[in-house]
């Protein structure tokens, strides 16, 4: 989709070869060194000393960043451990962390120069359950006091952490606006139904499924439809999820509105299944 293409665009590690990136109005490719100081970019990987401490290593990372008293240091230090939740592990093993610490720890580093956009590449891709919910609420922590941008393929992610999405089809903006209008988009389009298996094979060829349950000797379905698919099929609460679906399939015109204008785009999606958020 080109998610990790877009984040490196924004961070400035790439160039892009059409169109401009602009941060308050400023275009990046003028003011580079100016605006690439105010974010902070955590990647889908990054290294770490892992027999170091979380303490000595975000004190050596600050160091380089070039603050120079001890002191100084020192409080920078804990402040952004304490601001990821691991002040309680300043002085254990990076190579003893989770993956969720470590991912944590990598946050940590890119809050040592107090930047204004947070821009962080599939944060919760291989973290558990508990995991990924903990740094969820992180993130939506941090967006108190800056701009957090952040790629996913979690759509569950999307729909308890941001105000603001983009769905990227094949390298092309599908979507871009609130989470809660998108999913209202697809309301009266989703259809919940018991059926035998002859019913399931035809549903299976004929439909957007969504889901499927056995439920004794029958098969619940869940699935995306213009009108009621079976005579006795009821209508479901839409989700995200449902919403994503539907607009990957038929790529309907979105209204996209940037610095205060509005302006007509269509999605043009070619082929299914190819989106991410």
């Amino acid at each position: 989709a080109g998610k990790t293409t877009i984040m490196r665009i924004i961070c400035g590690i790439l160039s892009q070869n059409m169109g401009a990136m602009r941060i308050n109005g400023i275009d990046f490719s003028e003011k580079r060194e100016e605006l690439q100081g105010l974010i902070g970019y955590l990647p889908q990987e990054f290294g770490t000393y892992e027999n170091m401490t979380a303490r000595e290593f975000l004190d050596y990372i600050a160091m380089l960043k070039r603050i120079r008293s001890r002191e100084e240091r020192a409080k920078t230090v804990m402040r952004v451990l304490a601001q990821v939740h691991l002040a309680e592990n300043a002085d254990q093993k990076i190579g003893s962390f989770s993956g969720g610490m470590k991912q944590r720890m990598g946050i940590a580093l890119t809050l040592l120069h107090l930047p204004r956009i947070l821009v962080v590449d599939e944060p919760t891709a291989g973290l558990d359950p508990r995991e990924r919910i903990r740094f969820r609420n992180l993130l939506v922590e941090l967006s108190r006091e800056r701009i957090v941008i952040f790629s996913t393929h979690i759509i569950e992610d999307i729909s308890s952490s941001c105000n603001r999405l983009a769905v990227l089809s094949r390298g092309r903006l599908a979507y871009l606006g609130n989470p809660r209008e998108m999913t209202e988009a697809v309301r009266g389009r989703v259809w919940q139904f018991l059926t035998d298996d002859e019913g399931f094979e035809h549903a299976r060829t004929n439909l957007r499924i969504v889901h499927h349950m056995r439920v004794g000797d029958r098969i619940r379905i869940r699935c995306l439809a213009e009108n009621a698919p079976v005579p006795d099929a009821e209508m479901a609460q839409p989700t995200l999820e449902d919403a994503y679906l539907w607009l990957l399939d038929h790529g309907h015109t979105r209204v996209i509105k940037t610095n205060a204008q509005e302006r007509e785009m269509s999605p043009a999606v070619e082929e299914k299944d190819g989106g991410e958020s």
